[in-house]
C-alpha cells in the first residue's frame, strides 16, 4: 500500500510504501489526531522509520491495496 503524506511549508509530498493494511493506518492517524499526540510514526517495507510532526500535516493520501498486477495491461 502507499501513503503520501503533504507537510507544511514543503514542496513535495512523502511518499511511503508499506506493508501495513489501510484501515490500520487510517485509525492511527485519526487516533494521533484526536489525542494530541506531536508526532505520527511510519515504517515503510524495507524497515526505514519515518517521523512526522503532526502539528505540519495537512494530509494523508492512502491507496487502496490492489494486487500487483504482471504483464502488459492493454
Amino acid at each position: 500500500m502507499e501513503l503520501r503524506i503533504g507537510i507544511q511549508h514543503s514542496p513535495r509530498e512523502l511518499s511511503i510504501e508499506t506493508k501495513e493494511a489501510s484501515s490500520e493506518v487510517e485509525k492511527r492517524v485519526q487516533d494521533a489526531l484526536a489525542s494530541g499526540a506531536t508526532t505520527l510514526r511510519f515504517v515503510d517495507d524495507k524497515e526505514r522509520v519515518y517521523l512526522v510532526q503532526t502539528a505540519s500535516l495537512l494530509y494523508v493520501e492512502i491507496s487502496p491495496e490492489e494486487p500487483r498486477r504482471i504483464g502488459f495491461i492493454g
